[in-house]
């Protein structure tokens, strides 16, 4: 039997009765610095896997995805960290109200990159927002020419897998081949196909296929609607090998906030099943509280 198959078969596996863990040193993992969630995930995401964060608006996905980036930087891990919502000042600004400050990786923007103002060496910190994106997709434009295939948009799939691979580029990695540790964060994939949510998951093996890495550990936000409790868009869940979903309860009914996260599925890992719920705190960021210390 060959090494990578008897590590799957051995995984982690909990002793009936006694509520021991047996742990299997062949997984390596990726925290998210949020003890609670950490413990939750037997350590963190396994190296390698791509998962994805589910929720409404306001849910606290993208701190949970600061959490990530902040943690693997500490650990002098690179990051590429893509936000579609927001420019990522903004990203930096709100991090600092939960004593995370992304500044002091001195973070690179890949707009800078591609328009030859930033010459990078040894980057940590890539960054992708949304004009990083529009100039991917205006050196896209140039170099396909007339007659070549030109992306739709800026905010499109094609582009997107471009400007990551140009920050693959800018750290380093070659012909796919990753040194060291590294995480990707994207905020969020749902502006991808707002205008074809049939295209999702197409759109989702097509990403992954192009991205994938054994040594990037991937952690995507995925949007939900509300009023309908629906992705937009569906398909993301399909290529994802763990799903963290967050939600709050109607405030109609409860008359104040509260927040829940639930590990849905993760593979290569024996994973807490209850939900824990969100507070948010500042100066700390999330914090995970068991469903049965909140009764």
């Amino acid at each position: 039997m060959n090494n990578t198959l008897n590590t799957l078969l051995i995984m982690e596996k909990r002793t009936e009765g006694k509520g021991e863990v047996r742990r299997s040193e062949d997984v390596e993992r990726e925290a998210f610095g949020i003890d609670a969630l950490d413990d939750a995930l037997e350590g963190g995401l396994p190296r390698g896997t791509w998962t994805v964060v589910t929720g409404e608006p306001g849910v606290g996905k993208s701190i949970l995805c600061m959490h990530f980036a902040y943690t693997g930087l500490e650990d002098d891990e690179p990051v590429i960290y893509v936000t579609t919502e927001t420019s990522f000042r903004d990203v930096v600004r709100q991090a600092r109200q939960f004593n995370m400050d992304l500044t002091q990786f001195k973070p690179v923007n890949l707009s800078d990159v591609l328009s030859g103002r930033v010459k990078p060496e040894n980057a940590k910190l890539v960054v992708i927002d949304l004009f990083g994106l529009y100039r991917q997709y205006r050196e896209m434009v140039k170099e396909a020419g007339e007659e070549g295939r030109r992306p739709s948009r800026a905010l499109s799939i094609e582009v997107l897998e471009g400007a990551v691979r140009k920050a693959y580029e800018v750290l380093g990695f070659s012909e796919g081949k990753v040194s060291e540790p590294s995480r990707l964060i994207i905020d969020s994939m749902t502006a991808f196909w707002a205008d074809k949510p049939a295209m999702a998951r197409a759109y989702s093996y097509a990403l992954r296929q192009s991205l994938y890495r054994s040594n990037i550990t991937a952690l995507l936000v995925s949007q939900y609607a509300p009023t309908t409790e629906a992705s937009f868009g569906f398909g993301l869940e399909h290529i994802a090998d763990g799903i963290i979903h967050m939600w709050m309860d109607k405030v109609e009914q409860t008359k104040t906030i509260r927040r829940w996260l639930i590990i849905k599925k993760m593979r290569l890992t024996n994973h807490a099943k209850d939900a824990y719920q969100v507070d948010i705190q500042p100066g700390k960021g999330l914090i995970l509280i068991e469903a049965n210390e909140t009764q």
